[in-house]
């Protein structure tokens, strides 16, 4: 069904423009590493690195990076 922009609401117009708007980005800026395959020793390091994360053996909470870096 076609409409013409002189028919449409305002509303409506806005919602085709910002689908349209959205469908490029995404054509343009999406996922380059979609559809790779992510090795068996990289998935194995992110799982170490989240454990010891979780263990608090790695990473910074937030507090204190906010307060190292004088941001308060």
């Amino acid at each position: 069904m076609a409409v013409t922009v002189a028919k449409m609401t305002k509303s409506e117009l806005k919602e085709m423009i910002e689908s349209t708007v959205e469908k490029k980005l995404l054509q343009l800026l999406g996922d380059s590493d979609q559809g790779l395959v992510l090795r068996r020793a990289i998935k194995d390091r992110l799982a170490r690195q989240r454990k010891a994360v979780v263990a608090g053996e790695r990473g910074e909470s937030l507090t204190a990076i906010v307060k190292r870096l004088e941001l308060n």
